[in-house]
């Protein structure tokens, strides 16, 4: 495990400080003051992070998925320094307030966006200066559950959960059935039951279950989710938490999770990283992000 990896910002001396002067308690009114407090002392304190490893052999044989060193804009800054990891296996769930550019993370993995600086790695191989037909070789090796699922409205659940098999393998009808049959097993539906009925006839939990029957259904190793909890009431909630679980564990997928459910990613993940001002402000296990000392962290947990 790299330095990088471990690295979070050290924080200015906060209120649990000993030596801390004391300090009035916070009024309701105060809490977007103390929160831009908070980050211009981030800001601040936040420095380059340090180099990847010397041997670049190691360095893309140690993740599945690597963001090193990113920078990326469009009419302002969005993501600055931006570095991250997962190995084989792991699931890393990316936390933050809205706008801070969770999902971007996403469209840089799957390139649908080049980075201004930095690289990004996908088993490997270094993929920001692919040409399309190679990038989209890369892009089949990744499951994608949209938010929301986005199925396609005018087809069925077979047909949804078929189309990439369609699009991208040269599998027979009656093998496609097949997978299309398992998939959906694996997500706990019936498949006699669901795959002739349309996206409209579904609970938002059955939608997000099929969604990700399709992320899956061309047996990829690195599944990716944009905000698969979101919207759902907390049994569903705790439903999709455990396939995303049950991916990993059965079947070795290393998995990246957007998400603003905190309690749900502290279920499911091996890392998480916490973006703020466009900067990974945290990097690591559940457990040592639940016992941070960070203003900041312990101001985004809340009661968690």
């Amino acid at each position: 495990m790299t330095d990088r990896e471990e690295r979070r910002i050290t924080p200015p001396r906060g209120p649990d400080d000993p030596t801390a002067p004391e300090t009035p308690l916070r009024r309701p009114g105060d809490d977007e003051r103390v929160r831009r407090a908070i980050r211009s002392a981030i800001e601040a304190d936040a420095g380059p992070l340090p180099p990847p490893p010397a041997n670049t052999m190691e360095f893309k044989a140690m993740n599945v998925i690597a963001l090193d060193h990113i920078y990326l804009a469009f009419d302002e800054p969005i993501l600055e320094d931006v570095s991250l990891t997962a190995k084989a296996g792991e699931t890393v769930a990316v936390l933050g307030e809205s706008g801070t550019g969770k999902s971007t993370i996403l469209k840089l993995l799957l390139r649908l966006l080049v980075p201004e600086r930095g690289r990004v790695f996908v088993d490997g191989e270094e993929i920001t200066q692919l040409n399309f037909d190679r990038a989209l070789k890369v892009r089949q090796k990744m499951g994608m559950v949209f938010q929301g699922a986005a199925l396609f409205d005018s087809m069925t659940v077979y047909e949804n959960v078929a189309y990439p098999l369609r699009e991208h393998t040269h599998l027979s009808e009656e093998e496609i059935e097949t997978r299309v049959r398992e998939k959906l097993d694996f997500v706990d539906l019936d498949p006699d039951k669901v795959m002739d009925q349309t996206p409209a006839e579904l609970s938002g939990g059955m939608k997000k279950r099929v969604g990700i029957a399709r992320g899956m259904a061309n047996n990829p190793h690195i599944m990716l989710y944009d905000e698969p909890t979101s919207g759902l009431d907390p049994l569903t909630t705790g439903t999709i938490t455990h396939l995303i679980l049950k991916l990993q564990r059965e079947l070795g997928a290393t998995s990246v999770v957007v998400t603003h459910d905190v309690r749900s990613a502290f279920r499911m993940a091996s890392k998480i990283a916490v973006l703020a001002n466009r900067k990974i402000h945290f990097f690591g296990t559940p457990e040592e992000l639940t016992g941070s000392d960070d203003p900041y962290l312990r101001d985004f947990l809340g009661g968690f």
